[in-house]
C-alpha cells in the first residue's frame, strides 16, 4: 500500500509545490516507489494558475523537474485520502484542519517539525526569498523521509 502525502500552502504556487517536486525528486533518487505525493492550497484564490516562476527557478537550479501543473484548493475529502498532511505554517495547519476536520488531527503536521525546529516556512509570496524557502522546504522533507523510512524500519 502506498504511503500518501499531500503538501499544503496557502495558494498552492510556491512553497506546496515546491515541497511536492523536491519529495518526489528525493523519493525517485533513493528508489521509493511506495508513495503518492501531491499538492493543494487552503484558498482557491490561485486555483488553476501554474506554479510561481520562483519556485520553477529554484527547483530548476537544483536540478529537480518541475512538470506542468496547476494549483488546486484542498477539499475535505482530502482528509480521508491522504495518510499525511504537510501545512508549510501554522496558518496553513489551522486552515487544513478547519477543511478536513479536526477529528484528522492526528494526519496533519507542520513541515519544519520534522526538523526538530518549531516554526514556520516563510512564504516567499511575500518575502520574495524562494532560496530561503527551497533550503527549508528541503530539510524539511528530508527529515519526514528520515523519520518515514525509521518507522518503516521498525514495521
Amino acid at each position: 500500500m502506498k504511503k500518501k502525502i499531500l503538501f499544503v500552502c496557502l495558494g498552492n504556487i510556491c512553497r506546496s509545490p515546491m515541497a511536492e517536486f523536491y519529495m518526489k525528486d528525493l523519493l525517485k533518487k533513493r528508489g521509493e516507489t511506495g508513495f503518492e505525493i501531491a499538492s493543494a492550497g487552503t484558498s482557491g484564490e490561485e486555483e488553476g494558475n501554474p506554479v510561481h516562476r520562483g519556485t520553477e527557478r529554484v527547483l530548476r537550479a537544483a536540478g529537480i523537474p518541475c512538470g506542468v501543473r496547476r494549483a488546486r484548493r484542498l477539499t475535505a475529502a482530502d482528509g480521508a485520502y491522504y495518510d499525511l498532511i504537510v501545512g508549510m505554517d501554522a496558518r496553513n495547519v489551522a486552515d487544513i484542519l478547519r477543511i478536513i476536520g479536526k477529528d484528522k488531527a492526528d494526519k496533519v503536521a507542520r513541515l519544519l517539525d520534522f526538523t526538530g525546529e518549531k516554526r514556520d516556512v516563510a512564504d516567499p509570496w511575500w518575502t520574495g526569498d524562494f532560496d530561503a524557502a527551497f533550503r527549508d522546504v528541503s530539510a524539511g522533507c528530508e527529515a519526514l523521509y528520515r523519520k518515514i523510512k525509521k518507522e518503516n524500519e521498525r514495521a
